[in-house]
């Protein structure tokens, strides 16, 4: 009783009954490492899902060697770069009544984020379905994730974020080599490492920072074990 009412949850957002006509599908673009084909996958049953429920779907991806782009799967696919400028196009052009942001990989996050910063889906009266814009920058951006995590208690590495490569310098002078450096919005591994001196973390914050504008200083647990788990949650609330 006590694990089901520590995860019990009341959703802050209603849930969304009245399901779209079409809907869009950020799609999984191109291979690269740390983001591959369980991308095509997800993208290719999530397009199968929503054909199920009658809903036409529209993709936008680059890379015509995937599953989700075969004649037949989506009702329409755009082979476009996924980047902003061309995605609020294809909105403008189909005018879908719902966005899936989180079947396209790091790619299609990074996307979905910027064109709420620019207002796109508001400006086109699109609904985001699934997982809420909010959480996805609550745990994409690792200063603001850090945070969330300490305001609930958890035990974490003393972290400090940087947004240069001296920042990084100094977070790792307060906290003590050896450290760990994670860039933000970025491929799993991109542009992390970890560094025991100065020279190593200015190496490691250059690389990272040109992929992306942050980036978390952690103290190193190198040696400690790692065991890791994952609680899902239907919408039902099983």
């Amino acid at each position: 009783e006590k694990i089901i009412e520590t995860l019990r949850y009341e959703p802050v957002y209603k849930m969304i009954n009245d399901l779209p006509r079409k809907v869009l599908i950020i799609g999984s673009g191109g291979l690269s490492i740390g983001q591959a084909g369980e991308f095509d996958y997800s993208g290719s049953q999530a397009i199968k899902a929503l054909k199920e429920e009658n809903i036409k779907t529209v993709l936008i991806n680059p890379n015509i060697a995937t599953v989700q782009t075969s004649k037949g799967l989506a009702d329409k696919v755009y082979f476009l770069p996924l980047v902003p400028e061309y995605v609020e196009q294809v909105i403008k052009a189909e005018r879908p009544g719902g966005v899936l942001l989180t079947f396209g990989g790091q790619t299609a996050l990074n996307c979905g984020v910027e064109l709420q910063r620019c207002g796109v889906f508001e400006k086109y009266n699109v609904k985001i379905l699934g997982t809420p814009i909010e959480a996805i920058i609550d745990t994409e951006d690792r200063k603001i994730f850090s945070e969330r995590i300490a305001a609930i208690g958890e035990k974490v590495a003393p972290s400090l974020a940087a947004f240069s490569v001296q920042d990084a310098l100094d977070a790792a002078d307060k906290l003590g080599y050896p450290v760990m450096a994670r860039a933000a919005f970025s491929l799993g591994g991109l542009g992390s490492g970890f560094a025991d001196n100065k020279e190593e973390l200015k190496l490691l914050a250059t690389q990272a920072l040109a992929h992306s504008s942050q980036l978390i200083i952690d103290k190193s647990l190198k040696g400690w074990k790692e065991v890791e788990y994952e609680v899902v949650r239907d919408a039902y609330d099983n």
